[in-house]
């Protein structure tokens, strides 16, 4: 499937409770406040967390009276017939739609993808322009990516994950000659430096390399998140007077746009900051 226009973000990680929903949909929106038109596409059919996010945030909306940005969202349900070659075959139509829908619309496309390997998955890791790989600041997160050496801390063998994203920047490579910029990110980093905590950061840079990805830091483990979910809001939109000087808001909002500087992606030129348009 080739396509032009929109440019593609996949998160996308083997391991569940990785943060994989909460990084798409803090990005979508701080694409949208950042000026940019955005899409969000939910290949999760089990737990559609990222579907849900969206509906709390329009019902909070609905209840509240306020007014929020929102991306135009779509959930792709997986296929159950009894032929896995016409199950693949409708979900790859039912993808295709929609990419066709708004690839040529927005600027920005993100798709939120399982914690385990699906037709769907693999379709939109095929597509991504930026892979975001979220994995938490644990040693035993890392195995999604590699097992590792105990002594050296290097990369000893593939795991199914890493084969599945070499799969697909092998056959983007060959469709239309661009690569998958591969970002793994570490999130839910402690706020307190440690020797686990270095050794995790040692043990990523040896598979960055061996992967050919990028290493960027993500964001700490703070409560705030879960405190969010229920109304679907994030730390980017405008917060009531009680909450909107949290340093736990503001620490996440800096994280959030350190991580987007990481990513390197196609923004606009001056375009004002998430929070001065809320201001």
């Amino acid at each position: 499937m080739s396509r032009d226009g929109a440019h593609v973000i996949v998160v996308g990680n083997e391991k569940g409770g990785s943060g994989k929903s909460t990084t798409a949909f803090h990005l979508a929106v701080y694409l949208l406040y950042a000026g940019h038109s955005v899409a969000t596409i939910d290949v999760d059919s089990r737990q559609q967390t990222l579907t849900h996010y969206l509906r709390n945030r329009r019902l909070h909306c609905q209840e509240t009276g306020k007014k929020l940005l929102n991306p135009t969202h779509f959930h792709l349900p997986t296929a159950w017939g009894d032929s896995v070659k016409d199950n693949q075959k409708a979900e790859f139509d039912v993808f295709r739609r929609a990419i066709g829908e708004v690839e040529d619309n927005v600027d920005f496309l993100v798709i939120d993808t399982p914690g385990f390997d699906t037709n769907l998955s693999r379709l939109a890791h095929s597509l991504a322009d930026t892979l975001i790989t979220p994995v938490n600041d644990s040693l035993i997160d890392i195995n999604v990516l590699a097992r590792i050496d105990p002594e050296t801390g290097s990369p000893i063998e593939t795991s199914h994950y890493a084969r599945l994203v070499q799969r697909a920047r092998s056959e983007r490579l060959n469709v239309d000659g661009e690569t998958v910029d591969w970002v793994l990110v570490r999130n839910r980093i402690s706020m307190l430096g440690s020797r686990n905590a270095r050794q995790v950061h040692s043990t990523l840079e040896n598979i960055a390399t061996r992967f050919g990805c990028r290493l960027a830091d993500g964001i700490a483990e703070r409560v705030i998140f879960r405190s969010l979910f229920p109304s679907g809001t994030t730390v980017f939109d405008p917060l009531d007077d009680d909450d909107g000087s949290s340093m736990s808001h503001v620490s996440a909002r800096q994280e959030y746009r350190n991580l987007v500087a990481a990513l390197n992606l196609p923004l606009r030129e001056r375009v004002p900051e998430p929070m001065e348009l809320c201001a």
